[in-house]
This record gives C-alpha cells, structure tokens and sequence, in this order.
C-alpha cells in the first residue's frame, strides 16, 4: 500500500544500522550505549560513537594488516597473538600508541631498552674483536 500524502498507515520500512549507514564493521550502537553507560560524559553525542567506530576499525585493521605481513613473511597461514605483539613493536606509531599493552600468551620479544645498555668508553668501542657480551 502506499499512500500519497495525507495520514494513513505508513509502510514499513526496513532498518538500517548506524554501522551500516556509516560504512563500518564495528557496531555503533554497541559502542553508544558503552559510552553511556560507562560515564565518561553526561551527555554523547549523535556523531561520538560513529567517529571512535571509525577509528577503532581502522587501528584494529592496521594492527592486524602488520601481524599478517609477519606471518606470511614466516609462512604461517594463522595470526597467533606472537605475531601481533611483534607487528606492534616493528611499527614506531603503534609502538608508541600501545607500548604498554600486555598481550597474555604472546611469547616475550629480545629487547633491551638503550638505558639499559652499558655506556660505551672509547678505548673500549676501538679495540677490534672485543667481546660485546662482556661489561
């Protein structure tokens, strides 16, 4: 039935999630309604959810784009949380985005942080075939 103009029973139409109308993957309304309920703010508003979809989507697709280049650079067909951590630490933004995120199961990457490092004298750094181990 449709009707032109004037009351009368409306069709009905089929909904359209806010992710849907956005473009993105990850749930709008999900996010709206944590940000309510989380308090982080007396009032959200209609943009607010939309925008940090947007941005959650496109850090977890880079994330995730990183960690598959290191497996199939290993030649694994699965993304293990190992691969993850290393794609995180490989990239200076993300490292410095989420340097301290802990991933539980991720094997535990080689790396001393250069404060750690003994300060190098320059008689030592000149002799040729001097044991780099030693201190």
């Amino acid at each position: 039935m449709t009707n032109k103009g004037g009351r009368g029973k409306r069709e009905d139409k089929k909904y359209v999630s806010r992710s849907t109308k956005a473009g993105l993957e990850f749930p709008v309304g999900r996010i709206a309604r944590l940000l309510k309920e989380g308090k982080y703010a007396d009032r959200v508003g209609a943009g607010t959810p939309v925008y940090l979809s947007a941005v959650l989507e496109y850090l977890t697709a880079e994330v995730l784009e990183a960690a598959g280049d290191m497996a199939k650079g290993r030649k694994k067909n699965r993304i293990t949380p190992t691969y993850i951590k290393e794609a995180m630490r490989s990239d200076e933004e993300l490292d410095k985005l989420l340097g301290d995120v802990i991933i539980p199961s991720a094997a535990v990457l080689p790396h001393i942080h250069l404060k750690l490092l003994p300060k190098s004298t320059g008689e030592r750094d000149k002799v040729i075939g001097s044991d780099s181990q030693n201190f």
